[in-house]
């Protein structure tokens, strides 16, 4: 400090002096103030100026003034050489706001030029980590939102004796199945006629939906159940969601995707077909099992 006040005359409106006036404030003492305005002269005097533009934006992001801080570490990095810790710095300030892209972009900038750089390595990890399960929780809430309408039971809607009974002997439970199922198909059945079907579509227009709308995603093995021979209580229990098993985690996640969201939809699976899931191994294929014998059911073919 004893040397930048010594110096003076036309010096001491650079903005080089002006930046060392603040660094130097700035370690030396607490008084943020002081140093705000002398970066913020700097600037004003060399818009470019690399270590004016970083110390003012840290001072903006100490002070969580998120979108002037941003603005600031995106003009110090565009500077050449790159300011190091303004990308780190934007790195972390976008991850707050879960812009993972933009902070991945930010750590492979650093590694460009400095590969083996410890933190740009360990921040762009926990970056690409974070995102990945950024997009699979969304991906997640999403699919739960569609399972949620899906495993909808039919018994909820109010219709005909006629209506209901064919969905039943067809083992069409819920939502989901009628979004499985053709027209054609449900004009095939025995006593099931057009006044039916103009009710069912009513309804599932009610809820977004239409008949036959995942025909495409029918598994073939899919083998209907009739559910007739049940009793209410067990055809309740057909109805509950597989939320109801408390699966683990694991176990869930294949459940969705193999768009199962009723215990009835469940027990139409063989052990073949949920093998063929992705990270769906023989310790999930136990649990399933061990769940469905607690409430006396079973997959298919078992």
């Amino acid at each position: 400090m004893t040397i930048l006040d010594n110096m003076f005359g036309p010096i001491e409106q650079t903005a080089e002096y002006l930046y060392q006036r603040g660094a130097t404030i700035a370690a030396m003492s607490d008084n943020p103030d002081e140093v705000c305005k002398l970066y913020e002269r700097a600037v004003e005097l060399e818009d470019t100026h690399p270590g004016a533009l970083f110390g003012l934006a840290l001072e903006n992001d100490r002070r969580g003034n998120d979108e002037r801080a941003i603005e600031l570490y995106q003009r110090a990095a565009a500077s050449f050489p790159t300011n190091v810790g303004a990308l780190l710095n934007l790195g972390l300030i976008y991850e707050d706001h879960d812009q993972f892209e933009r902070a991945t972009r930010c750590y492979d900038r650093i590694l460009e030029s400095h590969p083996t750089h410890d933190r740009a390595l360990l921040y762009r990890n926990d970056s690409v980590a974070s995102m990945d399960e950024h997009y699979d929780h969304d991906r997640e809430k999403v699919r739960q939102q569609i399972a949620g309408v899906m495993s909808i039971p039919i018994a909820q809607f109010e219709l005909s004796v006629r209506s209901r009974n064919c969905l039943q002997k067809m083992g069409i439970l819920t939502l989901g199945d009628l979004c499985k199922v053709s027209e054609m198909e449900l004009l095939n059945s025995k006593n099931f006629g057009e006044t039916s079907l103009v009710e069912i579509r009513e309804m599932m227009t009610n809820k977004g939906l239409m008949i036959g709308q995942l025909a495409h995603q029918k598994d073939d093995a899919d083998e209907p159940i009739d559910t007739s021979q049940y009793s209410p209580e067990e055809q309740m229990l057909l109805e509950r969601p597989i939320s109801d098993l408390n699966l683990s985690v694991r176990a869930r996640k294949c459940m969705t995707r193999l768009g199962l969201a009723t215990i009835g939809e469940l027990v139409r699976k063989s052990q073949d077909d949920l093998l063929e899931c992705k990270n769906f191994g023989v310790t999930s294929l136990t649990e399933v099992r061990e769940k469905l014998v607690q409430v006396n059911l079973s997959l298919r073919g078992e």
